[in-house]
């Protein structure tokens, strides 16, 4: 059977990357409404520097004219209404990562974030208040901290066709069982590879998360965790144990404003488990919710979970060798 690409047409032209995103980050546009701005240096920050675009405060476009590595020697904060697109180049971001702090419109493209050392240092941080971002076709590896955090009231965020490897804990969602704000967190993950890393794909505290068409093998602890109150809707994704075989784990806490500590939900529906991986255990819920994502968007490109996605998702995960799509005077979309 032949894999469905999700938005097939994104690279028909520069601009149609915007607004066709999945799930609960479908509204980021990113810079659409603004000028296209071109990144000429890899100096860390200066005249046609990448930090030196995101800072302005204006809707942007950016893309590379030069291919190389970005050494950050501090986090790189991302200002609203930007598109960082590597489509065209090969763009690597290393010794700090990006920081989406309280920003909204985001669309990250086609970038490689590996080495980021420090404490607290992530590739993508997404805290506080930031909402309507999406995450597409990058690479990420081998960060002291997380790979993708997404926490404090952080909100309507997809990540599609990544690529994690090299890491520990991968994707933290949710910060702690003090911040109960986070109950607002929605993120929707579809059609990444978790090749090798430990734990978090991901860990979920308070918020919804949507996993569809997933690739997650060989994991070393589990594949992904509801702590407290979380719900996970997973669909059609593909868990190949190693050694491990724990793919679902609860995690029991106590939210600040609660008397008596839970756990999360996860909810299994089409997952194909391999190599002994166990099924998600029953849970008893009574009086609890588990959300379903037509309550908050109408369709999404899922296939059931098979060998045929398991191959595709090895190489259109991650940083890809394309073109830099044609800028038209004319908005396509």
């Amino acid at each position: 059977m032949e894999t469905t690409l999700p938005y097939a047409g994104a690279d028909s032209c520069l601009r149609a990357l915007a607004g066709v995103a999945e799930g609960f980050g479908r509204s980021a546009v990113g810079g659409a409404n603004g000028p296209l701005h071109h990144v000429t240096s890899l100096s860390d920050d200066g005249p046609g520097s990448l930090r030196e675009a995101c800072r302005k405060k204006e809707p942007l476009w950016i893309v590379f004219e030069i291919s190389g590595t970005i050494h950050l020697s501090s986090y790189l904060n991302v200002s609203s209404n930007k598109t960082i697109d590597g489509r065209g180049q090969r763009i690597k971001l290393t010794g700090k990562g990006l920081r989406l702090k309280e920003c909204e419109n985001i669309i990250i493209c086609n970038l490689e974030f590996e080495g980021g050392r420090g404490d607290d240092v992530d590739g993508i941080q997404i805290k506080p208040n930031s909402k309507h971002i999406w995450i597409d076709r990058c690479s990420l590896r081998d960060y002291d901290d997380g790979l993708i955090d997404i926490t404090r009231q952080s909100t309507d965020i997809t990540v599609s066709r990544c690529y994690f490897s090299g890491h520990d804990k991968t994707m933290l969602i949710g910060a702690d069982p003090t911040h109960i704000d986070d109950r607002c967190i929605r993120v929707t993950i579809h059609h990444c590879f978790f090749d090798g890393t430990r734990q978090r794909h991901p860990r979920l505290r308070f918020g919804k998360v949507h996993l569809y068409n997933n690739y997650t093998r060989n994991w070393g602890v589990y594949a992904i965790c509801a702590s407290v109150e979380a719900q996970i809707y997973s669909q059609c994704n593909i868990y190949e144990a190693g050694e491990k075989k724990k793919a679902f784990e609860f995690y029991v806490e106590k939210a600040a404003d609660k008397e008596e500590a839970r756990s999360g939900l996860i909810i299994s529906e089409g997952d194909l488990l391999l190599n002994g991986a166990q099924p998600c255990p029953l849970k008893e819920a009574i009086g609890e919710h588990m959300f379903h994502p037509t309550e908050f968007y109408p369709n999404w490109t899922m296939e059931p979970a098979s060998d045929s996605l398991k191959h595709i998702l090895h190489t259109c995960t991650g940083w890809q060798s394309v073109s830099r799509p044609a800028e038209q005077v004319i908005n396509c979309s």
